[in-house]
């Protein structure tokens, strides 16, 4: 085994991790890492940003199109704590990605030394909104380690942040070990006695309907809950921010759930007899301030599937709970036997009714016709272009009237953050174009734009 310094080989854990880019603006305090990068430079790319800022929502977009984790460098101090507007999306949208913080010497390690920060106090899952884990790598031998944990507890569960630091002399000192085996993320599969259960709902039933969303699909996952949804002729709408989870051209689809909910699915949902959610965290966007399902014990049946169980059960009291990955529930849920007869078929197609009377734009004043731009829009753009935005209202003129073709037909189309960040649509614009090589279009109010 032939000695390195460390910094090299974090690079090549990267790599190990399927790593294609890194997103970051270079400090001192990783310079052997840095000097890694160039070496490796036909294996993965270091992107150059100018504020962490911008360099966190581009590791962010770069997860979430890729089911990875993306990856962010940033030095000590203030590059840390301009990046956690990342880290934040991250994890209020069921992200994976990994933030690496060159740090301090660990001879200078607790003096409040230049740009020092208790990290662990900073970003730790005690914030209860930051990562799900932070660690300090001090031994440069575990290096591997720690980065296949790092990337392992980015995906497994519900999916988010987590964050490395590491000590500058330590990415500077000599070592020989090598990196570990590529991660890949653990399925949970959904109880069949509670499929049993749900099916027996379904079967008593009159108004049933569905909120997909969250984090962990894949365009597989996508498909089989688009045959769960036929099988079942189960209307479906998409969570807050995850308009592109189901098709919205099928004649199923409900519309999105979210910020601007069209009244008439508002009124639905209320009226749902049995509401099935797949995937979302059933937050405050997509329940409508927790109007349309009341916390903690909603007047509909409730049936919540989420890839953590810290999650099951926090806001609202379920009927019935599946503690399994997207890939996993859809899959199951594809296969649940549906009668020859189903007596909710005129609700379906009135559901779909109301998406479809949705997008005539009512006259409005001024000389600006944002609905036209939209069609404009969806008229000339590919199929497979990224949409992106980042928080202002602007972005509700998208969200109403642009159609999603959905994950289904094998690509991620929207990059917007649940978190409501200001400054997120051009950096996962730009990030969308570097990842995918596909038209990437962005909408941006005036001061998102300025934000990075």
């Amino acid at each position: 085994m032939t000695t390195q310094i460390a910094g090299h080989l974090l690079v090549e854990c990267l790599i190990a991790q399927g790593v294609t880019h890194v997103f970051g603006v270079p400090g001192e305090s990783y310079l052997a890492a840095l000097d890694g990068f160039h070496d490796h430079a036909d294996e993965i790319r270091f992107v150059i940003c100018r504020q962490e800022g911008g360099a966190a929502f581009m590791a962010e977009a770069h997860g979430k199109l890729t089911g990875r984790p993306g990856v962010c460098f940033v030095t000590r101090g203030p590059g840390a704590t301009n990046a956690s507007i990342g880290v934040h999306t991250a994890f209020q949208d069921s992200t994976p990605m990994v933030l690496l913080v060159g740090d301090v010497g660990s001879d200078f390690r607790d003096r409040e030394a230049f740009q020092e920060v208790d990290f662990q106090s900073f970003f730790g899952p005690s914030t209860k909104g930051f990562a799900k884990r932070v660690e300090r790598v001090d031994e440069a031998a575990r290096l591997p380690e720690y980065v296949a944990r790092a990337f392992a507890t980015a995906m497994n569960g519900r999916p988010g942040p987590v964050v490395l630091v590491l000590p500058e002399d330590m990415l500077r000192s000599a070592v020989d070990a090598a990196p570990l085996a590529r991660v890949e993320p653990a399925l949970a599969w959904a109880d069949p006695g509670g499929l049993r259960e749900l099916r027996q709902l379904l079967l008593a039933a009159r108004r049933p309907f569905v909120i997909a969303g969250g984090g962990g699909w894949t365009p597989q996952a996508a498909q089989a809950l688009q045959r769960f949804a036929e099988n079942w002729q189960l209307p479906v709408g998409n969570a807050f921010r995850f308009q592109d989870t189901f098709d919205n051209h099928h004649p199923l689809y409900a519309g999105d759930v979210g910020i601007g909910i069209n009244p008439k699915l508002a009124a639905r949902v209320r009226d749902a007899d049995l509401v099935i959610a797949i995937g979302p965290r059933l937050g405050e966007m997509t329940t409508g301030g927790y109007a349309l399902l009341e916390a903690p014990r909603p007047a509909q049946k409730l049936v919540h599937f989420h890839a953590s169980a810290e999650e099951l059960h926090r806001v609202y009291q379920a009927d019935l709970v599946f503690n399994t990955t997207m890939n996993a529930a859809a899959r199951a849920l594809e296969v649940l036997t549906a009668p020859p007869e189903l007596p909710w078929s005129d609700w379906a197609q009135a559901v779909h009714a109301d998406y479809e009377a949705n997008l005539v734009p009512q006259a409005l004043p001024g000389p600006i016709d944002m609905p036209a731009i939209v069609q404009c829009l969806q008229k000339h753009l590919p199929t497979d272009a990224v949409l992106t935005n980042g928080a202002g209202n602007f972005a509700s003129w998208m969200h109403r009237f642009f159609r999603h073709h959905g994950l289904a037909k094998g690509f991620k189309t929207q990059l917007a953050p649940t978190s409501g960040a200001m400054g997120y649509g051009v950096p996962a614009g730009i990030a969308a174009s570097i990842a995918t090589g596909r038209v990437a279009f962005t909408i941006a109010g005036d001061g998102d734009f300025l934000m990075n």
